[in-house]
């Protein structure tokens, strides 16, 4: 099975205690590989809004990408996300950021996610867990990638 990695991020209410609950639901389902310590960091996109906290995993799983795509979409509902606008607030955010090698686009599902080269709050958990993984589409590292990227204002969190 390939290595999955999904990004985990609350900016509502107990933010780590959702983080947790998702870390939770998702060794439920398949095997939690590595996880990163967890980062504040400041809201992206729209700027009028709490902190956020934000986790990178890896999990190995059965799921196809479209099934695990439904499944979190399914998790993020469960653990309280109503919907909101683009880049808006949120009680949990889980995205795929990478499905092993796989590059894939469907109406509904783009891997790798499309714009994780761009999210230093993706980038700074991802490299520290998976510093050497190559992006199949731009041929870089996350380490590289998270070298271009303004990483200000992002700080472990220490609870």
């Amino acid at each position: 099975m390939p290595l999955v990695y999904l990004a985990l991020g609350s900016n509502l209410g107990d933010r780590a205690a959702r983080l947790e609950a998702a870390r939770t639901a998702l060794a439920r389902r398949m095997t939690l590989r590595r996880v990163s310590r967890i980062y504040e960091t400041p809201p992206w996109g729209y700027v009028e809004q709490p902190a956020f906290l934000n986790q990178v995993v890896a999990v190995e799983t059965d799921l196809g990408p479209e099934a695990l795509l439904t499944y979190l979409k399914y998790m993020e509902a469960e653990l309280g996300r109503k919907p909101s606008f683009r880049y808006g607030p949120r009680v949990i955010d889980l995205d795929i950021l990478f499905y092993g090698n796989l590059v894939l686009e469907t109406p509904h599902l783009l891997i790798p996610h499309p714009r994780l080269h761009e999210r230093a709050f993706v980038l700074v958990p991802l490299a520290e867990i998976a510093p050497r993984l190559r992006h199949p589409l731009l041929g870089l590292t996350v380490a590289e990638m998270a070298a271009e990227v303004d990483a200000a204002g992002i700080t472990v969190w220490e609870g």
